[in-house]
């Protein structure tokens, strides 16, 4: 991998996209960035007499054309300014999206879902058609109100305003400036020495801005907790549950995972971190030793290197596809062709990785910060995995069915990478196959207990309003020492452990988002168990559920997909123990 030019940036352009269709509502010369435009058009359609069926569909169809463009226009803002963090022209663009456009159109939205269940009860539609949609903008109806407008969107800023400040984030280190993402290539260093050295120093790094995100959350929170009284609810909690219409499961379902992952997932993972402690010959494991999201080998092997350059990175990804299925090869190779794949990590960058639609042009974009490691490839797999989802359902007409329950999407891109795990050999030999597909497993008990661990966290965020530092920071350490079983040793960095979870951007830009992963894990470990079977089948079944989109509710989705919606203690158990005999083998 090269070394990072402090001087290089993004070279996106956005402006020959093309619209998936004609369109024939939003004129072609439209201003997006213009709120009194855009809120002109959606009150076009507020205004739209209703007297059929027919009428109301094609209301439906031009409001989703509407809605895309706009949601793509946001998205393409968002794109350029993740991608040049540094670069004040973009955050302020995409600050003045959020300040004028989002919040002047979110009134006439909340009109608009009025209109149509108001519609919808004199011109009847199909019931089965258009079920998962009335459900969900019943619930948006219950949710809206004016006031949270304002909220809604100091919220977001202060979203952004943590994406800038993780963003801007370097270490010096062995004479370099270097990002934080090109640090955790450190920490895969079979010296010890060094993988201290480079976990302190990024951590001191962190520590610099404790104060600075400490205050950004405490401000969430209390705008959080206000927008959920305002609709006249306990708190944050049942908000959210009601707005990603989560209807599936209850919060008491998490607190049952949280139990099962206890029982069930930390013992086998406190195996894991007993075994890698012996072979690493050390008293205890502190935090440079055991991060599986970025494995150090324990056999002091070097760490695996699967690509020298963002080029070979994306090659050998294009083979993996071809290998699941020569439909999402093609589709990869079409995303690279027309410069939709982000992923070199440089200065300015925004940290992470997410794949965004392109809701218009019905495009899926990828964002990553690769430099050269192991989990850059699973990081590509997973991403392109929720693009493939974007284009399986590319014809759908309705906006809204365009994208599936989080729920689902994660299966998609989760279920890529345990596919994609058996094909590795176009990186690796022999060898690194199967160490790679062990550390895969490792990693995922590992992501289980800690999805298990967030959740938990943010459910005391939002189940103690008001609470002070000190009293986030003991719940903090009660909770992780309740998961870790005992395997890490934090003598010597109570303020790094303290503060471990600022690191967790979904706690600050997507509240209460995370148990998701866990419920996908369930269905994307089924795919690969169904694969393993008849990869076939498994497949096309596969297809079949992301081609329904968000069209269906989250249990026919699962079962489209030859899966079930289960994330209790049983099937947590049975998957446990599918991993653990899997590991055994792979070490043989």
């Amino acid at each position: 991998m090269p070394p990072i030019d402090s001087n290089m940036t993004d070279s996106l352009d956005f402006s020959k996209l093309t619209p998936y269709q004609p369109r024939k509502f939003v004129p072609r010369t439209a201003d997006l960035n213009d709120a009194a435009q855009v809120v002109s058009l959606y009150e076009k359609l507020l205004e739209r007499n209703i007297s059929s069926a027919d009428q109301l569909e094609q209301f439906l169809i031009d409001r989703s054309e509407l809605s895309a463009a706009v949601f793509q226009q946001q998205s393409i803002l968002y794109i350029l300014m993740t991608c040049q963090t540094l670069d004040e022209s973009r955050a302020e663009n995409y600050k003045r999206f959020i300040e004028t456009v989002v919040p002047a159109i979110k009134p006439v939205e909340d009109k608009l879902d009025r209109k149509f269940l108001a519609s919808a009860e004199k011109y009847r539609l199909d019931s089965r058609r258009y079920e998962v949609l009335t459900r969900n903008t019943r619930a948006d109806v219950e949710l809206f109100r004016q006031e949270n407008v304002e909220l809604q969107k100091q919220d977001e800023l202060l979203g952004q305003e943590y994406q800038t400040i993780c963003g801007a984030m370097t270490v010096e280190f062995q004479g370099r400036t270097r990002t934080m993402p090109e640090m955790g290539k450190f920490v895969l260093d079979p010296d010890r020495q060094l993988r201290r050295d480079a976990w302190l120093a990024s951590a001191a790094r962190r520590l610099k801005d404790v104060d600075k995100l400490d205050d950004i959350l405490d401000k969430m929170l209390s705008l959080r907790h206000k927008i959920a009284t305002n609709a006249g609810l306990n708190n944050y909690i049942e908000y959210k549950f009601r707005e990603y219409h989560r209807f599936d499961y209850t919060i008491e379902d998490c607190v049952r995972y949280h139990e099962a992952v206890e029982s069930v997932a930390v013992p086998a993972l406190k195996t894991i971190g007993e075994t890698r402690r012996e072979l690493l010959q050390c008293d205890t494991l502190q935090p440079w030793d055991f991060d599986m999201r970025n494995p150090v080998d324990p056999r002091a092997r070097p760490p695996l290197k699967p690509f020298e350059t963002v080029d070979q990175l994306k090659a050998g990804c294009a083979k993996i596809f071809e290998k699941i299925s020569p439909v999402f090869a093609e589709q990869f190779t079409i995303m690279d062709s027309a410069g939709l794949l982000d992923l070199q990590s440089r200065k300015g960058k925004a940290p992470g990785a997410y794949q965004q639609s392109l809701a218009e042009a019905r495009k899926p974009f990828v964002f990553s910060n690769a430099v050269g490691t192991h989990r850059d490839v699973e990081t590509l797999l997973h991403e392109a995995g929720h693009s493939f989802h974007s284009l399986a359902c590319v014809d759908e007409p309705l906006f809204a069915y365009r994208h599936a329950p989080i729920e689902f999407c994660e299966v998609a891109s989760m279920g890529m990478e345990l596919l994609g795990s058996r094909f590795l050999s176009v990186f690796y030999d022999d060898g690194g196959l199967r160490r790679a597909r062990a550390e895969q497993i490792e990693g995922i008990i590992y992501v289980l207990v800690w999805i298990a661990t967030i959740d938990a966290f943010q459910q005391w965020l939002y189940e103690h309003p008001g609470h002070s530092r000190s009293e986030r920071n003991n719940a903090w350490l009660q909770i992780h020492n309740r998961f870790d079983g005992g395997i890490f040793d934090w003598s010597g960095l109570d303020a790094e452990h303290v503060s471990a979870w600022q690191k967790q951007l979904h706690i600050y830009t997507c509240p209460l988002y995370y148990i998701e992963y866990a419920i996908a894990q369930m269905g994307a470990l089924q795919l690969w168990a169904n694969a393993q079977r008849d990869r076939e089948a498994a497949i096309k079944a596969f297809r079949s559920g992301l081609s329904l989109g968000g069209s269906r509710p989250l249990p026919e989705l699962f079962e489209t997909a030859g899966l079930r919606l289960d994330f209790s203690a049983e099937m947590i158990a049975k998957l446990i123990d599918m991993l653990l005999k899997e590991l055994v083998k792979l070490r043989d």
